[in-house]
């Protein structure tokens, strides 16, 4: 009997917006590429994508050998999950796709198993070559010499998932998160510190990895200050006083802190229920720069900006209602005593516990948590700073902390407990390397951004169907919290270093039934003060 082994992927460039997907089949014993699958969708969410790549995948496998043993590998947590049977399938778009998987070929002819991004290259260029294609208007095509139908070899393939990623490759792994607990920010400023990036002269409206990602307390990146360009026009949008919009630079206090917004935004969304323009950047895509370069990349932004500008969501022309959403609290831990020191502090590190002002910290959280009244559950990461701070909230709240590796914070390999100039004099060339793109690792193999926001996207996917209708506080770090905040704005990887986020302060998001999010909360320290 033959075994294949189906590899697939998919994207949406707007989650929902433009996706595709793409599959390979591979023979399992001699690696050869049999079949590759890619097409262009239309506009989608990632999860449909990757449903529509599985069957693509499976199809392909059944009609070069109907009897043969096939191996699914891909990097969504959720589908190996669902078609494993381990996890329930609650939304509404992906039952039909599973079953439509679970009957191309007996379930007994196929296993699932998860593999890491990095190792799904293949079939993440061709669900990226399907988006070009159809931003372009044409259909995927395979390259001259490659495999067009089964049983077809393609040539030059053996090793195809060593291969670099085109411009503007997407996945949920690609954003450039700055680190919490110590984690990096950017070129020139120590993670936990924010000053010094800040006060290197910047080019007019340029917008680079290694621009200004000051990290706050705790090593984490801090907020540039910088007003990403070509995004005016959603600041002309009435917001309640004291709020800030998605696509605006928080503005640092003395020593790089930001003011909190403070006041949850009304409404769910105005960037919801929008579909995104073509070629537009979001949470799970790096930034493609747009034929015309800058001037084509900043008329699509003010495009998008226009469309949520001229589109009710309130009143007649709001959406259906969707239901009561899952809405995760977000609280930053306390501070450690590596916070004032401004060092990198990660999951890889010495974990540790809370300092004398972050358990001070904690308490203040959870008075102002317990007068909210409407948490539900406590969920923490695993990390000593984050389950103090989650046990004392708890008690106030009278409820159990359930602990979640997803929420952990990013790995900083050999740079864990240095400060970022000690780094940057140790390690210059992988510190220029990993300031410069987000599927760098860290000296001594640390975990990358991109692995970091991939993670967060699968824990973000798995506890919005858990606690469905339920508000629920997640005690995590800045790395975990500005990634939830980014992919929910569906904002390009380098918001990222717009955003600044205190030790203790408290964001929240909300997670609608069609799959969209809404931003509620960000960074409000009011209970601190």
């Amino acid at each position: 009997m033959r075994e294949f082994i189906v590899e697939a992927d998919g994207g949406s460039r707007g989650n929902p917006g433009p996706a595709g997907y793409g599959s390979v089949v591979i023979d399992a014993v001699t690696g050869e590429t049999l079949v590759e699958r890619a097409e262009y969708i239309g506009v989608a969410t990632n999860n449909v994508a990757e449903y529509r790549g599985l069957i693509a995948g499976l199809r392909a496998a059944r009609d070069l050998d109907p009897e043969a043993r096939v191996r699914v590998r891909m990097d969504s947590k959720l589908v190996v999950e669902q078609m494993s049977g381990r996890w329930q399938i609650k939304h509404p778009d992906m039952r039909p796709l599973a079953a439509e998987a679970a009957r191309v070929l007996p379930p007994s002819q196929v296993t699932y198993e998860w593999i890491p991004r990095a190792q799904n290259k293949h079939a993440d260029r061709l669900a990226n070559e399907a988006m070009d294609a159809g931003k372009r208007g044409e259909p995927w095509t395979p390259p001259t010499g490659e495999a067009a139908g089964p049983g077809v070899p393609v040539e030059g393939r053996g090793e195809p998932r060593d291969q670099p990623q085109p411009s503007g490759s997407r996945t949920t792994t690609e954003a450039p998160t700055s680190p919490s607990g110590g984690e990096a920010a950017s070129a020139g400023v120590p993670v936990e510190g924010r000053g010094e990036l800040r006060a290197q002269p910047q080019p007019s409206g340029s917008r680079t990895a290694t621009e200004t990602p000051t990290p706050p307390p705790g090593g984490e990146a801090a907020s540039a200050g910088t007003p990403v360009q070509g995004r005016g026009e959603l600041r002309a949008q009435p917001q309640p006083i004291g709020s800030r919009t998605a696509t605006e630079a928080p503005t640092p206090t003395s020593g790089g802190e930001v003011t909190s917004a403070g006041v949850p935004v009304e409404g769910r969304g105005e960037l919801r229920a929008q579909p995104q323009p073509s070629g537009s950047r979001t949470a799970s895509e790096a930034p493609t720069p747009p034929p015309g370069g800058e001037a084509a990349k900043a008329t699509d932004d003010r495009r998008a900006a226009h469309n949520v500008a001229t589109t009710p969501t309130v009143g007649w022309g709001a959406p259906p209602d969707m239901g009561a959403p899952a809405t995760f609290v977000l609280l930053r831990h306390g501070e450690t005593p590596l916070t004032p020191q401004k060092r990198f502090s990660g999951s890889g590190g010495s974990d540790p516990s809370l300092s004398d002002v972050g358990r001070q910290q904690a308490e203040r959280a959870a008075t102002a948590l317990a007068a909210r009244g409407t948490i539900q559950a406590v969920v923490a990461s695993p990390l000593a700073r984050t389950r103090e701070t989650a046990a004392v909230v708890a008690a106030r709240l009278g409820l159990d902390v359930t602990i979640e590796d997803g929420l952990r914070e990013t790995d900083f390999g050999a740079w864990e407990g240095l400060t970022f100039g000690e780094v940057r004099d140790r390690y210059p060339d992988d510190m220029n390397a990993w300031l410069g793109s987000p599927d760098v690792e860290p000296t001594g193999g640390g975990e990358s951004f991109a692995a970091t926001a991939h993670r967060l996207a699968e824990t973000r996917d798995r506890l919005t169907a858990a606690y469905a209708g339920r508000t629920v506080l997640l005690v995590t770090h800045v790395t975990p919290i500005k990634t939830l905040v980014r992919l929910a704005l569906g904002a390009p990887p380098e918001s990222l270093f717009r955003m600044e986020l205190s030790a203790a302060s408290l964001s929240a998001v909300a997670y609608y039934a069609d799959g969209n999010a809404s931003v509620r909360l960000f960074n409000d320290t009011s209970h601190l003060r």
